[in-house]
């Protein structure tokens, strides 16, 4: 498959930043018919040493970093698990929050019997923080920045939800309302910070939201 639709905002000999449109998966499926994703089209389409340093949802579109040596990709990934990155998220989600901003601190874990969804449990969840910050109020829904602390699967759409504000257009989280007010899942990373994986400059790229 071809690059369509992946941008590629930045290239240097020891990584790439690249920003992902929604419905890709960011590595290959575990079904025969779930091979396409964005790693293998970088691989086939002049990117044959792209790693994977860290995903994204198949519906969430945004700025991946992808490491182009072993030695780039070490230094990437610790850099996710320790927490040193700067991750943020613009999101619609519906409904009017109390307050301006806020903090979530629910503990999450993936439900087997609803695969591929996750939920809160104290008792058998892992930590999971967010920091979320109302950018703009409509009618019926907000824009929101999400800041996860933490990185767990699905976290910024569970959260939302067990506040009571459901991201729009979430096929997976979203009541009927919000599932209708918009065409896809509004949930974009926006904004990256990474050190360089050997000058250790800070860099911070953007991509706008495309909703």
């Amino acid at each position: 498959m071809p690059l369509t639709n992946i941008g590629i905002l930045h290239e240097d000999p020891c990584f790439l930043i690249v920003d992902k449109p929604s419905l890709l998966l960011s590595v290959p499926g575990r079904a025969e018919d779930n091979k396409d994703c964005l790693i293998t089209r970088l691989q086939d389409n002049g990117y044959p040493e792209a790693r994977i340093v860290h995903r994204l949802d198949w519906e969430t579109s945004g700025l991946l970093v992808i490491a182009r040596d072993p030695d780039s990709h070490r230094e990437l990934s610790r850099q996710f698990h320790d927490r040193e990155t700067e991750k943020t998220y613009i999101a619609l989600c519906w409904g009017q929050p109390d307050s301006d901003s806020g903090h979530i601190d629910l503990p999450l874990r993936y439900d087997p019997p609803n695969k591929p969804r996750h939920i809160v449990d104290h008792e058998l969840g892992k930590p999971a923080q967010t920091f979320w910050r109302v950018l703009e109020r409509h009618s019926n829904y907000c824009r929101v920045e999400l800041t996860p602390i933490t990185g767990r699967s699905h976290q910024l759409r569970v959260h939302m939800l067990a506040i009571g504000h459901p991201l729009l257009g979430d096929q997976l989280y979203a009541h009927s309302q919000a599932l209708a007010a918009c065409p896809r899942l509004a949930l974009h990373a926006a904004r990256l910070g990474i050190r360089h994986p050997q000058s250790k400059e800070h860099l911070v790229f953007d991509s706008p939201a495309p909703f």
